[in-house]
């Protein structure tokens, strides 16, 4: 304790970080950041689009199917490259979206389809990870009765992971997607204005 007894001396031995880099912020170069900052502070860089202004509401009736869990993430699965994926993490702590190695193998996707990331991504340790690449895949969210498929930037990284993809905030935010771990769902808006829900799993 301090003199006076008005703060604590403690030694930092490191810090824990959010999993950050990728897209978010317009990209890796000053001039990605830079053209990204001046869409930001222009009006017409605002989405036109009002068919994601839908009321996105969780009701009693959403937690009649949810099994109680400790704290589990939300998890979904979604259909990208011709086939259905699951374990695919919903993370908004993520500032970007990632497909691990092992997945594009098994999606049997050309390493000729990545383009090059010459930034950097930093895991939840603070450590860096190895990006491969990146690619844009056309990805569809459907709960049965509707759907909605966006193009989806992934970085790939060469990581060992539980899941086969990760959505971080850059996808969640154009979809006008909310998740709710308490509810175990993901609720997000289509085109025509229904509210698509996904239950996690």
């Amino acid at each position: 304790m301090t003199r006076g007894g008005l703060g604590h001396e403690v030694p930092v031995n490191g810090e824990i970080h959010t999993i950050a880099g990728g897209f978010s912020g317009g990209g890796c170069t000053a001039s990605q950041r830079k053209r990204y900052a001046r869409a930001v502070m222009s009006v017409e860089a605002q989405r036109a689009n009002d068919a994601f202004d839908v009321d996105l509401v969780f009701t009693k009736a959403d937690l009649q199917d949810v099994v109680p869990h400790d704290n589990d993430p939300v998890v979904i699965s979604v259909v990208t490259a011709g086939r259905k994926v699951h374990r695919v993490l919903v993370d908004q702590g993520s500032s970007t979206d990632i497909m691990f190695w092992t997945t594009f193998n098994k999606l049997q996707l050309s390493p000729d389809m990545l383009r090059p990331y010459t930034g950097w991504l930093y895991g939840f340790a603070g450590d860096q990870v190895e990006v491969c690449g990146h690619l844009e895949l056309r990805t569809t969210f459907m709960d049965g009765t509707t759907s909605h498929t966006e193009n989806i930037r992934y970085l790939v990284v060469n990581a060992s992971s539980a899941y086969n993809m990760l959505l971080g905030r850059p996808t969640l935010n154009r979809l006008g997607a909310v998740p709710l771990t308490r509810h175990m769902k993901i609720k997000l808006p289509n085109l025509a204005g229904r509210v698509i829900t996904i239950k996690s799993y």
